[in-house]
């Protein structure tokens, strides 16, 4: 459990990052959303989810969202998304909240039009109401923005995957539904990155817990060396903290 706590750490640390004004969101929009989820999930077998950046949450589940995995309703009410983290494979816990940190970095960065013509498209395990691993496909879109062009309400389609492989590790890729474009997003075990031994040194002690002061005294070198350094490791992993930096480099074997 505690890596999965550190897992959803990463993702909802960067969503912080977002700052809204409550005069730009147009919450008379979430009803509208919901209620044509709700339509959907009762012609289809899909499981439908609406998630809010501002709040951090998802605002709905459809009621056959669980039923996927022969929950009933009733085993997720209460904690809510919480519930379904918890059972995401440990391993496809960590990639895919790795990726979605890159995926809305690639979102930050389109136009506000390119922001709303493209989804992820991924597959993880999630464990079910048997305690075995099913393998789900999940399709997430944006379908609002804030006035300033900010990402703000997520749409959410899943469904079971028919590859039921257990031992496929999970995957993504981002699809630009107007123009059919794949972009892959697959997170390799162990990724080309250029640290250096100095790097690699002083990012082991960050793990194990040593504030840059500790490592300067530790390794006789100056405060300013160590930060210098661990901001060269930040800028090569992509990482906005060393908390990320440290979860990023253990997932692509770089302190193995």
């Amino acid at each position: 459990m505690k890596e999965q706590n550190s897992v959803k750490d990463i993702f909802f640390k960067f969503l912080m990052e977002y700052k809204y004004d409550e005069k730009d969101l147009d919450y008379t929009l979430v009803d509208k959303h919901i209620r044509v989820l709700q339509t959907l999930a009762s012609i289809g077998n899909s499981g439908f989810n609406l998630f809010d950046i501002h709040q951090r949450q998802v605002l709905f589940y459809s009621s056959n969202f669980g039923q996927l995995l022969g929950y009933a309703r009733s085993d997720y009410e209460h904690t809510g998304q919480q519930f379904f983290i918890d059972r995401i494979h440990p391993e496809d816990a960590l990639n895919l909240s790795s990726l979605s940190v890159s995926i809305f970095k690639i979102f930050n960065a389109f136009s506000s039009e390119d922001k709303l013509s493209h989804k992820t498209i991924s597959e993880y395990r999630m464990l079910n109401a048997q305690g075995k691993y099913t393998r789900l496909i999940e399709q997430y879109q944006m379908v609002e923005l804030d006035k300033k062009g900010q990402l703000w309400l997520m749409l959410g389609v899943v469904d079971v995957s028919s590859n039921q492989d257990e031992e496929s590790n999970s995957k993504g890729q981002l699809l630009n539904f107007k123009t059919g474009q794949f972009i892959p997003l697959d997170v390799p075990q162990k990724v080309q990155i250029e640290l250096t031994k100095r790097e690699l040194e002083i990012l082991r002690l960050v793990k194990v817990g040593l504030l840059s002061k500790e490592i300067s005294s530790k390794l006789s070198i100056s405060l300013h060396t160590v930060n210098t350094h661990r901001q060269r490791f930040l800028e090569k992993l992509g990482a906005n903290n060393s908390f990320e930096a440290v979860n990023f480099a253990s997932r692509f074997g770089l302190l193995e």
